[in-house]
């Protein structure tokens, strides 16, 4: 299976351990990745998209022509770019005139998009292209004692007409892939909650990060789970905010999904990047260092 990964921004320039976590994991699961070096950003769902909606999804569009020259799918690392080019990509095949007047200014540099490939977030091809079965197969160090709070953030739910995976009230997809690496998945009370990264008052983003930080440390969970690097920005930085504005020291490890698949397939700390995060407490290194040892 050939698959065209978009990474978007915050991987390419300030996570790329999270890139090559996916790379390790996906072949692994037999999964080839066709690069695209011509990609721009997504563009970005909530500022871009509000200050100039047709530039918005002129470019997304452009994104999109692009695999289609190719003749490939595109997968998403992100879920803010997930919304974007799903969102677009489901406007631009539903209504004809639209997609004509943005063809029309394509047309300036020679693109078009067609509406012939999909756009599809990376853990909707785990569960539904590899399936379960094939991904623990693939474990060779089962995560046993590791408990995972979920977080699923806003932009990989809803809308739910146009993501299309998983109900947006009852998810179940993250927790899912958390149990067949061996893993414990906890579902606290906040993990629905928004991670804030969008809200242009500082005050309110610290209040939800803080919240979600006491519900996973209510939770008792060793560490937090995600699949979206602007989340993880959020938390796993965002501690530091939150320490100093609430004057707790909550020192929760975040990690991103693949980094834990790549550790259960046999990733060595340093090939999943895990110390190249914030916050990393050492007991919770010296666990993950338990575990490796543990084959």
């Amino acid at each position: 299976m050939k698959l065209i990964p978009f990474w978007g921004c915050m991987i390419a320039l300030k996570y790329p351990q999270m890139e090559k976590a996916v790379r390790f994991s996906l072949a692994r699961l037999g999964i080839e990745l066709v690069d695209e070096e011509r990609f721009s950003c997504c563009p970005d769902p909530i500022y871009f998209k509000a200050a100039d909606r047709f530039t918005w999804l002129t470019l997304a569009a452009r994104n999109i022509a692009l695999a289609e020259e190719k003749g490939l799918d595109i997968v998403t690392m992100c879920s803010g770019c997930t919304s974007t080019l799903c969102e677009v990509n489901y406007h631009l095949k539903h209504d004809a005139e639209l997609r004509r007047k943005v063809n029309e200014r394509l047309r300036t540099i020679r693109r078009e998009f067609r509406g012939s490939v999909k756009v599809r977030h990376i853990v909707t091809v785990l569960r539904d292209e590899i399936g379960l079965e094939r991904i623990r197969n693939s474990v060779v160090r089962p995560l046993h004692d590791l408990k995972v709070a979920i977080h699923y953030g806003c932009h990989l739910l809803k809308p739910s007409e146009i993501m299309q995976v998983d109900d947006p009230i009852f998810p179940t997809i993250l927790e899912r892939l958390i149990e067949v690496i061996g893993a414990c998945p906890v579902n606290h009370r906040e993990y629905l909650l928004c991670c804030g990264k969008a809200c242009e008052d500082l005050e309110l983003t610290l209040n939800m990060s803080h919240d979600v930080f006491q519900s996973v440390a209510d939770s008792g969970a060793d560490c937090l789970g995600l699949i979206c690097p602007t989340c993880f920005d959020s938390f796993d930085v965002g501690q530091l905010r939150i320490s100093r504005r609430f004057n707790k020291n909550f020192q929760i490890p975040v990690l991103y999904y693949f980094q834990l698949l790549a550790l259960a397939q046999g990733a060595s700390l340093e090939e999943a990047g895990i110390r190249y995060h914030k916050i990393m407490p050492e007991p919770f290194l010296e666990k993950l260092q338990r575990t490796a040892a543990a084959v």
